[in-house]
């Protein structure tokens, strides 16, 4: 071999190893267990307005609202890959037509996912071909400073029943670690604490007030009240929160209040 290209393949290769070395390593993106989204933008276009589509990655499992029904679907995924199906399942709920377009194109977009991306608490589904197909903002996960209005509670008969009609039943959680609002005819208050989803309630006191209308409003604050002693965990989705007991059942769910 000559000598004089030995020693210029020597510094060759020397000089590529000093700029590996100098090069900072890869970063993976953050793990998907755990996390909960919701869409900003799909194939470059923001969601049709007053729709909540939604991610939540938990166990192997992927699940949200894609606008018009709910769905789940298993999922695999490394550091930086994604792979969701097959066999999803969703429910199957009539919904407009814009709905039901967006929610054909986000499942599409879903299963066509091969890898992703976190950075600044937003998340990117890219395809194959590395293209972008949804962008998503991180789900908000903080109950202090934010008013509630009920949806639903179950009322002891393993049932979740919607509220009565001409009735406005509310929760408020404050910094202090207060919660309070109206249980559909007398206001009541109390302590809570939030530890990642683990959510406690303490024992609340309420006014004593009886109120005749609507029919059934006292028999509704009663199984309400009692519906907030079963709580131990917040799930939090979109402008939606359900809370429920430590076994996983639905115990109340919300929708954020409107500004005033």
């Amino acid at each position: 071999m000559n000598l004089s290209w030995h020693l210029t393949l020597r510094v060759a290769v020397a000089a590529i190893l000093a700029a590996c070395a100098a090069m900072p390593p890869a970063t993976d993106s953050p793990g998907l267990d755990g996390s909960s989204w919701v869409l900003v933008s799909l194939a470059s276009n923001p969601p049709v307005a007053d729709s909540a589509v939604t991610l939540q990655f938990e166990g192997g499992r992927v699940q949200g609202s894609d606008g018009c029904n709910r769905y789940t679907a298993p999922y695999t995924a490394t550091s930086s890959t994604l792979q969701v199906g097959p066999r999803g399942a969703s429910t199957q709920m009539a919904c407009p037509a814009a709905l039901t377009v967006q929610a054909s194109a986000f499942m599409g977009a879903l299963t066509q996912a091969r890898a992703y991306r976190i950075a600044d608490r937003r998340l990117q589904l890219l395809g194959a071909d590395n293209a972008v197909l949804a962008a998503f903002a991180a789900q908000s996960t903080s109950l202090a400073g934010t008013a509630w209005r009920v949806t639903g509670y179950n009322n002891g008969k393993q049932a979740v029943v919607s509220t009565l009609v001409g009735t406005n039943l509310t929760m408020a959680f404050a910094a202090d670690g207060k919660v309070s609002g109206s249980a559909g005819c007398n206001g009541y208050t109390g302590p809570y604490t939030l530890e990642g989803r683990n959510l406690a309630l303490g024992r609340t006191a309420a006014t004593r007030m009886m109120c005749a209308q609507p029919e059934g409003v006292m028999e509704q604050e009663q199984q309400f009240l009692k519906a907030l002693e079963t709580v131990a965990n917040a799930r939090f989705e979109g402008a939606g929160l359900e809370l429920r007991t430590a076994e996983g059942a639905l115990a109340v769910t919300l929708t954020k209040a409107s500004p005033r």
